[in-house]
């Protein structure tokens, strides 16, 4: 699944990709992103922000402590801004902090290992979700059951400046 709604497109303009020259064929794999790292809306808030200060994310991935179905999200930035204004504590669970997606009538981009850098930066731009940019995308298999990893505009970015012209 990755992932944010898609809602149908207002703008009449298409997409184009301001990076294609340098994507050559590249796909979501080659940005190399680290695996994700999961945690269950019982975990506490602290266990989010130690492991995402040590691997250095600023997006986690909540799955059910069941079946490890997706159900959500924490961005750490967000996080941050409600234990600044004392809407959470550190001790909460992260269920009541975390982005959860919608699961009817919702329908989402599946970005896998094998999408191309164009479609994702179609994505982060909002191409296909009515013009609603996105930070960051949940990686996946193809049939949606595993999360692999997160990719953000800031690795696309990194890959683009790391390819030659």
């Amino acid at each position: 699944m990755t992932d944010v709604m898609s809602q149908p497109s207002t703008t009449t303009q298409p997409f184009v990709s301001k990076w294609a020259s340098r994507y050559r064929g590249a796909t979501v794999e080659d940005l190399d992103p680290p695996p994700a790292l999961s945690l269950t809306p019982s975990d506490p808030i602290s266990l989010a922000l130690l492991s995402a200060f040590e691997r250095d994310y600023t997006h986690l991935t909540i799955v059910s402590s069941s079946n490890r179905a997706l159900l959500g999200y924490i961005s750490i930035p967000h996080l941050q801004s409600l234990l600044e204004s004392g809407k959470c504590k550190p001790e909460d669970e992260i269920r009541t902090a975390m982005i959860r997606f919608q699961r009817k009538g919702a329908r989402y981009t599946v970005i896998t290992m094998n999408t191309p850098l164009e479609e994702l930066e179609g994505f982060f731009e909002g191409k296909d979700n009515g013009g609603q940019k996105q930070d960051f995308a949940v990686i996946t298999d193809s049939g949606r059951r595993f999360v692999l990893g997160v990719a953000t505009r800031g690795d696309l970015e990194e890959f683009v400046k790391r390819r030659p012209a």
